[in-house]
């Protein structure tokens, strides 16, 4: 750095102003979050999620697949009360962050979360036990959030919670979520897997925002009509649940694009990527602890 023949701090435009403690506090304060701290913020959780027992994962992801049910929910129930028009799906689509707000702010566990946050311990450590441990609570956490989006399906096809004519909606929600073919299927997942990982992301790098930062970012998601592995799952179960698809349509046709896809945006597009830039800008060769 510069200095003048004071001692203060100089470029060479002129001089940078003298700053007390205090306003240089107060400028560190405003500055923003590097891409480091958010990095180890969500390695931190990550460490902790890979921590937990099996039945907690397996109770939280049940919640959070159930939680999902009502971004289908909500989105039905624009549909039937709005008129067919060319700007319905703009509005449509505002009830599809809705179970996406629930699960992440009420911390519950959502397997394209934890493809962010499992995978950055495991980029730091490269062992066989880390592997393990991701690969254990993707299974838990997918399974049982995949539980959860059945039993809201069911219930919403097959019981009077609803009335008879909000079905109607739910099944042309549901037919336009299945009608992808298995490329088309892996490639919008790939889209969905990456941005529902930046949300996680986002939400590290600030304190504030977080419902914006959730809401905008799925609402894109369900807006473009991109295939998410839970909540879209619970689209096409309604489908499975009514006899109007087969499961075997649904595990092929949905279900297995769904999950490349969204974990190849998760895994290479987020945490891969930003794992790198973090491994390159602090000169480490290779992982940490």
């Amino acid at each position: 750095m510069l200095v003048d023949e004071h001692g203060n701090p100089a470029e060479e435009g002129g001089l940078l102003p003298t700053l007390t403690e205090r306003q240089e506090q107060e400028a560190e304060e405003r500055t923003s979050v590097t891409a480091l701290i958010v990095h180890e913020a969500i390695r931190k959780d990550g460490d902790e999620e890979l921590q937990r027992p099996a039945a907690a994962l397996a109770w939280s992801g049940l919640a959070a697949g159930l939680s999902m049910g009502f971004s289908f929910f909500a989105q039905a129930l624009l549909r039937y009360y709005l008129p067919d028009a060319s700007w319905r799906p703009l509005v449509v689509n505002l009830g599809y962050p809705l179970g996406f707000l629930i699960v992440i702010i009420g911390r519950q566990q959502l397997f394209t979360e934890n493809t962010l946050t499992a995978i950055i311990p495991l980029l730091a450590r490269r062992n066989f036990a880390t592997l393990t441990s991701v690969l254990r609570l993707w299974i838990v956490v997918l399974a049982a959030n995949l539980v959860g989006a059945h039993i809201f399906a069911w219930v919403m096809g097959n019981t009077p919670v609803l009335k008879p004519e909000l079905h109607d909606s739910m099944r042309q929600l549901a037919i336009n979520a299945a009608n992808v073919s298995f490329g088309v299927g892996v490639l919008r997942g790939v889209f969905a897997g990456w941005l529902i990982a930046l949300v996680v992301w986002l939400l590290a790098a600030t304190d504030s925002s977080r419902v914006a930062i959730i809401f905008s970012l799925t609402y894109v998601v369900g807006l473009a009509g991109l295939t998410h592995i839970v909540a879209g799952s619970v689209d096409v179960l309604f489908l499975v649940v009514t006899g109007a698809r087969s499961w075997l349509s649904y595990a092929g046709g949905y279900l297995l694009p769904s999950l490349i896809g969204n974990v190849i945006g998760g895994v290479s597009l987020v945490s891969a990527l930003n794992h790198a830039q973090v491994i390159a800008g602090s000169g480490v060769a290779g992982g940490r602890r």
